[in-house]
């Protein structure tokens, strides 16, 4: 048996609410107020008016298949004189909503935002509705906060700039509303929202990097949503010149990637050949770092001097076995990444040495046909990128590179 909303039980107690109120705006408003003066609940106020603002309009519903109220018939008429009198029913609920934070559900005032973005409201209703919105954008929905733009300015499909206002506005609450729980909701939000928005190839790059960066770094446990963003974007734009992409890979820390995430990074084609190997080196040392504390931990349990040690539990076969399988993983993911690491090394070999014969055909004034200047100013740009990244492995490139000596003979 479903339970009873707290609409349909204020409504067995005032049986006055029939359809004629339902229909009629001005008689359902007057009622409504009779019902705040005699000192109702806010919430109770709120869940009257989103149960019959659905009768009223099937959009507000949360059920797609939901219609008007059965006994009422539809009469014909114009585009026009629907979409005036959606708007004056929009106008009329914002004008009657309880002021309280959260008498109102988010994804219902979402619901209701579409609409009114739709009919075209007043600029003062829609500012009200953002601004309820952006108080609880913690516990909105992905599926809500999708509206698409009924803008003929706007050529992206999705309002993007209405996302970016809302979130705008939640970042400008107060420290103690914006923090903990529900600015990691937020963050999430925001990325997955990027993540589908990234699929429209109008999308541009100024508003996809104001949007993710109006969110904090430290709000993202893990950065792994905003990789997949970001890789998305950059998927459905692949005229995105060199140096956009290096602003978009500044936005992912790589130290919190997942190892998913990482492997998936370092044979991504997509991204520079910093951000590989910034990604690996990142993921290397998380990976020896986990091992030494391993290895720590059996050191101090096969250590002579345990028996100074204060007393603790000893490990049982099964326990040891997991952690043993544990270390052979973690070396197994050391090597790929290794040989993901020697495979890099092996491209900006092939850089290095096309610089090297460039440079000698120019020594001897031989024009040659590797394309323009800047092209060649790129590549020496990422070969130098690559020699100043610090891997902790023994390379070809490191043992060849020389100290200068004049430097010395100066001091």
């Amino acid at each position: 048996m479903e339970k009873p909303t707290l609409a349909t039980h204020f409504e067995s107690q005032f049986c006055w609410f029939d359809d004629v109120c339902i229909l009629d705006m001005d008689h359902f408003v007057k009622r409504l107020s009779s019902i705040k003066e005699k000192g109702v609940r806010p919430d109770l106020i709120g869940s009257i008016i989103t149960h019959y603002a659905s009768k009223w309009l099937p959009d507000l519903s949360d059920d797609d298949g939901k219609k008007m109220i059965a006994n009422v018939e539809e009469s014909p008429e114009s585009v026009t004189t629907s979409w005036m009198k959606k708007r004056f029913f929009v106008e009329t609920l914002v004008g009657i909503l309880p002021p309280e934070k959260e008498s109102i559900p988010c994804n219902f005032l979402l619901r209701l935002l579409r609409v009114a973005s739709m009919v075209r409201v007043e600029p003062a209703y829609r500012a009200e509705l953002e601004k309820r919105i952006s108080w609880q954008l913690d516990q909105a929905s992905l599926r809500e906060l999708m509206i698409p733009s009924f803008s003929h300015t706007s050529t992206t499909l999705l309002d993007v700039e209405l996302v970016h206002r809302l979130v705008r506005g939640f970042m400008n609450l107060d420290e103690a509303v914006r923090s903990g729980a529900a600015l990691v909701k937020v963050a999430k939000l925001v990325d997955c929202y990027l993540a589908e928005a990234a699929v429209d190839s109008n999308l541009t790059f100024s508003e996809f990097v104001a949007l993710a960066s109006e969110v904090p770094g430290h709000a993202r446990a893990m950065d792994d949503g905003l990789y997949r963003a970001i890789d998305t974007y950059l998927k459905a734009h692949p005229g995105v010149s060199k140096k956009e992409r290096n602003r978009l890979c500044k936005l992912i820390d790589s130290r919190k990637l997942s190892l998913e995430a990482s492997l998936h990074a370092a044979q991504n084609d997509r991204l520079p050949v910093r951000t590989v190997v910034q990604v690996l080196f990142s993921e290397q040392n998380k990976l020896n770092k986990q091992i030494l504390d391993f290895s720590g931990s059996f050191s101090g349990i096969l250590s002579p001097n345990t028996a100074l040690d204060a007393p603790a539990r000893c490990l049982s076969k099964r326990e040891i076995n997991v952690q043993q399988m544990e270390i052979k993983r973690l070396k197994e993911d050391v090597l790929r990444l290794q040989s993901h690491c020697m495979a890099l090394e092996g491209k900006i070999d092939k850089l290095t040495e096309k610089k090297k014969g460039f440079l000698v055909w120019k020594k001897f004034g031989i024009p040659t046909l590797r394309g323009n200047k800047n092209e060649d100013v790129e590549r020496e740009a990422e070969v130098a990128i690559g020699l100043k990244t610090p891997l902790q492995m023994k390379t070809r490139l490191v043992k060849t590179r020389t100290p200068n000596k004049w430097r010395k003979s100066l001091s």
